[in-house]
C-alpha cells in the first residue's frame, strides 16, 4: 500500500525526472531544493529524497552552497529503466526508441543464439508459453496483454543466454516494448509477421538451432526498426 509519503516522493521524483528528460531544466542549471519544497508544497525531506534518486541516475548533481545542478546528458544513466520511460514520454521520443531498438539488434541475437545452446527445458517450455500467449493476443487490439507475453518471451531469451549481463537488459527491453505501445508507436494489431517470427524463435531456441535462432531474432529487429520508420519517423 502507497503511503501518502511515499506519493508525494513519486509525484515529484516523476515530475522532475520527465522535466530533466525532456529538457526543460537544461544541463547547468540550478535547481533550489527550497524552491523545489515551495513548488511542490512538500518538506525539504522529500525533496533530498527524490535528489538522492536523480543522482543515482546521475541526472543531477548535489553540491552544498551550490545547490543541485542539471548534469549533462551524456553522463546519465541511460540504462536506467526509469530514465527511459522518462525520455520515451519527451518530444524526443522516435529518436529514442530508435537507438534502444538498435541496441536490442545487437544484443538479443547473440543472446539468443547463447538461448539455444543453454536454454534449460523449463525456459523452452516457458518460452513458447509465452510465443502462444503472442499469437492469441495478436488480433482484437488486444495490446496490453500481447505487451505482458512479448516482454516475457523477450526476457526469457535473455536470461536464458547464461550472460548475466545480457540478463540484466532484461527490464531495458521491458521499457522499449512499454514505451511502443504505451505511447502509440504500435499497431493496432501486431504484425502478423513479427508473431510468427516469434514463434519460430521459440522452435529454434527449443531445438538447440543457434544459428537459425539468432537469424529470427536479427529479423524480428529488423522489422522494429521498420515499423518505426513508419510510425515514429
Amino acid at each position: 500500500m502507497t503511503t501518502p509519503a511515499q506519493g508525494l516522493h513519486t509525484h515529484v521524483l516523476d515530475t522532475l525526472g520527465l522535466e530533466i528528460a525532456a529538457g526543460e531544466h537544461p544541463p547547468g542549471q540550478v535547481l533550489r531544493t527550497d524552491e523545489l519544497a515551495q513548488r511542490f508544497d512538500v518538506s525539504r525531506t522529500v525533496v533530498r529524497e527524490v535528489v538522492r534518486v536523480l543522482e543515482s541516475m546521475h541526472l543531477v548533481e548535489s553540491r552544498r552552497r551550490v545547490g543541485v545542478t542539471v548534469r549533462p546528458t551524456e553522463e546519465w544513466n541511460v540504462y536506467d529503466p526509469q530514465v527511459i520511460r522518462w525520455r520515451l514520454a519527451g518530444t524526443d521520443r522516435p529518436r529514442q526508441l530508435r537507438s534502444l531498438t538498435v541496441l536490442r539488434s545487437a544484443i538479443e541475437p547473440v543472446a539468443a543464439s547463447l538461448a539455444a545452446r543453454h536454454a534449460t527445458p523449463d525456459q523452452c517450455a516457458q518460452l513458447t508459453e509465452r510465443a502462444l500467449g503472442m499469437v492469441a493476443t495478436s488480433r482484437g487490439q488486444q495490446l496490453e496483454g500481447y505487451l505482458e507475453h512479448d516482454i516475457a518471451f523477450h526476457r526469457i531469451v535473455l536470461n536464458a543466454s547464461g550472460n548475466e549481463m545480457f540478463a540484466r537488459l532484461g527490464d531495458v527491453v521491458a521499457e522499449v516494448l512499454a514505451g511502443r505501445t504505451h505511447h502509440q508507436v504500435m499497431f493496432e494489431d501486431p504484425d502478423p509477421a513479427a508473431v510468427t517470427l516469434h514463434v519460430r524463435l521459440a522452435e529454434a531456441v527449443r531445438e538447440g538451432d543457434a544459428a537459425q535462432a539468432e537469424r529470427l531474432t536479427q529479423e524480428i529487429a529488423v522489422g522494429a526498426l521498420h515499423e518505426l520508420d513508419v510510425l515514429a519517423p
